[in-house]
């Protein structure tokens, strides 16, 4: 018997799925909208569901690899080595689907390409750099290698997230970035554009916020950038319970049946809300449907554009075609070489004052809450074992000793009794001792000193000792001291109980013992950084880019003044200047598993340290505009357009050896620089190609990366490394595309945005903008004060709030009700009168 058509593997995937879209019934295709898709046995469809999270290793499902966090992969620089690992993790996908096909899905979540803007976004780990030409060749190389290079089946289906304007995480839900379209086109669209374009990415997921005043799930842009790029298809997920926020936190729409509606409209197919129960997103289109706010043909081309994914990732052709079908499980957390070739990559040498490499043999202490830990994010994998960086220095140095750098504390209660954890139970009793871990922020947690179980609390809101470590969506082992007279309670931050007051007894001051370790030691290596639950993470911002622990910096290089800083975070820091006081500084990412092998073969060595930063470090708060403010241009925000001096700059990174640039030279679209190995050992140097348009008729980047080549040279040894100008483009306003505008431009290619070694000036024979004529969009201002884009009108947020346009041709024009018209110099300005007022153009 021959088989159905859409069962035929030889047929068209569009000719399958009108197939199989023709033999479904209307209330089958609605149940298959939501993201568990039902199994429909009389056509033989088994259960499906999109999401399965993979940013640095599949999460979530038990021990698997887990590499650098993703700020970490690109800190290398290393297109290839991403795409490897995006390989890996999709081998490891489809390991876990083999072990479990229907709870296990293929529809991968990943990447996270929303550019880093402000380094305070709690999801900072989540991405890979505040540059859109970096993000995109991440990402694109990250979903390349999860997809697979079959010409017919995908090894999984990445999704790129998360669709468009994200960068905070405080209010989220309901805050609106504010994306006019220089920012929009020259910023923001790139990092997604660069991966669907190349067909790497086959989904992408819109995200909880609004842009210009509209939720990201009605976006037009869905239908107008996204699905012109791919070239061949795409699928569009909703974030979880994003749909029901529409008409629900948002109130954009009064019900959820107009609000499913419009998401259909815009071009959503697949609808992640209430876990695994379908009934919102049935009766929603549902009613939609009966109510006329819905035509049945949205939601036929929802489902084809998800059942496309299912054909693509082979499911209804036999195993023996797909090759990707034959992985098993067997292929789980088998890649630990790739994770320590990923976690070397991802060291960054910030500073040396010839501190480094360390002495094989020496007598180390090492010192800090990182020194013996590894930490695991919301996203990562359970770790199938660990390296730290005390264990990987035991393999160099002839002594290590140890020091957390806590405070060991017992509470007191008024009635003299203590606070004691027997059995995860706590109460009052005998005395426990804890380790208190300040987080910044007004923060601890406490560590039982027996158990070595963290102080939580229990859905009822009593104390118990449990947790290995804080972690959770809901993290339960965060408390907030709060001083009264009694003495400190304690509150805890999720559950918002409070305990009784306690004197605070301390036992051990943490600073002083390591201060006395480090005074022993013939070098100290104090190690440093975030705990990836704690104070910036999904739901949180940060409130400070400050480093919390800068009391146990001085204290230990008073101590020892030859102390190594090793930063272990998911973002950048601020310190205040004691860097100035410390011969080496250095950085890496949560590295996974090898991540202790990989700082302490860096310290001594046994490689020449490549990493290079993704993204500004800024010497404080005060250097950064709001992160509210998403108009990069106007605010001065990332290596683009900052003119303040960093702490370090973007593509910064330094090696154990020298590199001398010369001879750079620029031919039909093409820059070539030699580079030369000057010192003595061999070493990889990231060669950056960036730009600087000196003749534009509007504000272009400081200096903007074009391209860069991750090149490895012997010593002595010489390379030609040639590096395209394909983004010497900006998006002109006046005729609303990507312009290259003729004029003298410079090159420069050096070693980070900052570290300049050969420039060369070019003229570039583009095109020549005229001036403005006729009616001027409101959003396609070229400078603002004290306004907010609400889809194409700008709203003037009080009186004497202003919108400008540069290089007007003169002449007569209306100004807008509630507002005037002034002209300095060629530019014209629209002043409000009043607050409130609304202009979509100026005619």
């Amino acid at each position: 018997m021959d088989p159905l058509p859409f069962r035929d593997p030889g047929l068209p995937v569009e000719d399958r799925v009108a197939d199989l879209l023709g033999r479904l019934t209307d209330e089958e295709k609605v149940a298959l909208l939501h993201q568990h898709q039902p199994a429909v046995p009389r056509l033989g469809l088994a259960a499906f569901r999109t999401g399965l999270e993979a940013v640095h290793g599949v999460a979530w499902l038990g021990p698997a690899t887990v590499f650098p966090q993703a700020v970490g992969l690109a800190s290398s620089w290393d297109t290839d080595l991403v795409r490897r690992v995006g390989e890996a993790v999709g081998v490891e996908a489809r390991g876990f689907h083999h072990r479990d096909p229907v709870a296990h899905g293929l529809n991968v979540w990943a990447p996270v390409v929303n550019p880093l803007r402000d380094p305070r976004w709690g999801r900072n780990e989540e991405g890979y750099s505040e540059d859109p030409t970096l993000t995109a060749a991440m990402g694109t190389a990250y979903a390349s290698g999860l997809r697979g290079d079959h010409p017919r089946y995908l090894r999984t289906a990445p999704t790129l997230k998360h669709f468009l304007g994200y960068n905070n995480e405080d209010d989220r839900c309901v805050t609106s970035s504010d994306l006019r379209p220089r920012v929009l086109h020259e910023y923001e669209l790139p990092c997604f554009r660069g991966p669907v374009e190349a067909g790497a990415a086959v989904a992408v997921m819109p995200s909880y916020n609004l842009v210009n005043g509209r939720p990201a799930h009605l976006s037009p842009l869905i239908g107008q950038e996204l699905r012109r790029w791919a070239p061949n298809g795409l699928a569009v997920v909703s974030d979880a319970y994003a749909p029901s926020n529409v008409a629900g936190l948002q109130a954009y729409l009064p019900t959820h049946a107009e609000a499913h509606a419009a998401m259909l409209d815009a071009g959503v197919d697949s609808f992640t809300d209430q876990d695994a129960d379908p009934s919102l997103t049935v009766e929603s289109v549902t009613t939609a449907i009966k109510d006329g706010l819905l035509d049945r043909s949205a939601v036929d081309r929802a489902v084809g554009n998800v059942l496309a994914l299912r054909f693509r990732l082979g499911e209804f052709d036999p195993v023996d075609d797909n090759p990707y079908a034959a992985i098993t499980s067997d292929v789980i957390g088998t890649h630990g070489e790739l994770a320590l070739e990923a976690a070397r990559k991802a060291v960054v040498l910030l500073r040396n004052d010839s501190a480094l490499p360390l002495a094989r043999g020496s007598r180390l202490a090492v010192i800090g809450t990182h020194a013996d830990a590894l930490f695991e994010d919301w996203y990562s994998g359970t770790l199938p074992y660990q390296v730290t960086v005390r264990r990987g220095l035991e393999e160099f140095a002839s002594s290590v000793a140890y020091a957390e750098g806590v405070d060991r504390i017992a509470l007191r209660a008024a009635d003299g009794r203590y606070l004691g954890v027997r059995g995860g139970v706590v109460g009052l009793g005998e005395r426990a001792l804890f380790d208190r871990f300040h987080w910044g922020g007004g923060v601890w947690t406490l560590r039982d000193v027996g158990s070595r179980r963290y102080l939580g609390v229990a859905e009822d809101g009593s104390l118990v000792a449990t947790a290995t470590a804080p972690g959770g969506w809901d993290v339960r082992e965060l408390f907030e001291p709060r001083l009264t007279d009694a003495g400190v309670v304690l509150r805890n931050k999720v559950h918002g109980t409070d305990t009784v007051p306690f004197g605070v007894e301390r036992v051990v001051d943490g600073v002083a013992a390591a201060a006395e370790v480090a005074a022993r030691a013939d070098t100290v290596v104090l190690v440093l950084g975030n705990d990836p639950h704690v104070n910036g993470r999904e739901t949180e911002d940060r409130a400070t880019l400050r480093l919390p622990s800068l009391d146990l910096v001085r204290a230990v290089r008073e101590a020892n003044p030859n102390t190594v800083l090793v930063l272990v975070s998911g973002y950048p820091y601020s310190l205040d200047g004691e860097e100035e006081h410390l011969p080496a500084v250095v950085w890496t990412a949560h590295g996974g598993q090898e991540q202790g092998r990989a700082v302490a073969e860096a310290l001594f060595g046994a490689f020449c340290p490549s990493g290079r930063l993704t993204q500004t470090w800024y010497r404080s708060d005060d250097d950064l505009p709001d992160i509210f403010d998403y108009d990069i241009i106007r605010a001065g925000g990332t290596y683009l357009y900052f003119t303040g001096e960093p702490l370090f700059p973007f593509g910064h990174g330094l090696s154990y050896t020298t590199f001398e640039y010369a001879d750079l030279a620029w031919a039909d679209g093409v820059a070539a620089v030699s580079v030369t190995n000057t010192g003595a050992v061999a070493g990889a140097e990231v060669v950056q190609l960036y730009s600087s348009a000196l003749d534009s008729r509007v504000r272009q980047p400081v200096r903007k990366l074009q391209s860069f080549e991750r090149v490895f040279l012997a010593p002595g040894e010489t390379a030609v490394v040639r590096l395209r100008t394909d983004r010497l483009w900006h998006w002109d306003v006046t005729t609303g595309r990507r312009v290259v505008e003729a004029g003298r431009y410079e090159l420069c290619a050096g070693s980070s945005s900052r570290d300049i070694r050969s420039r060369l000036v070019v003229d570039v024979p583009g095109e020549r903008i005229a001036p403005r004529a006729g009616v001027l969009p409101a959003s396609d201002f070229d400078d603002c004060d004290g306004v907010r884009l609400v889809d194409d009108e700008v709203v003037f947020t009080g009186e004497g709030a202003w919108i400008s346009f540069h290089d007007v041709v003169p002449g007569s024009r209306s100004a807008p009700p509630g507002t005037r018209i002034s002209f300095v110099g060629t530019s014209l300005v629209l002043t409000a009168r009043i607050a409130g007022v609304r202009v979509k153009e100026v005619r």
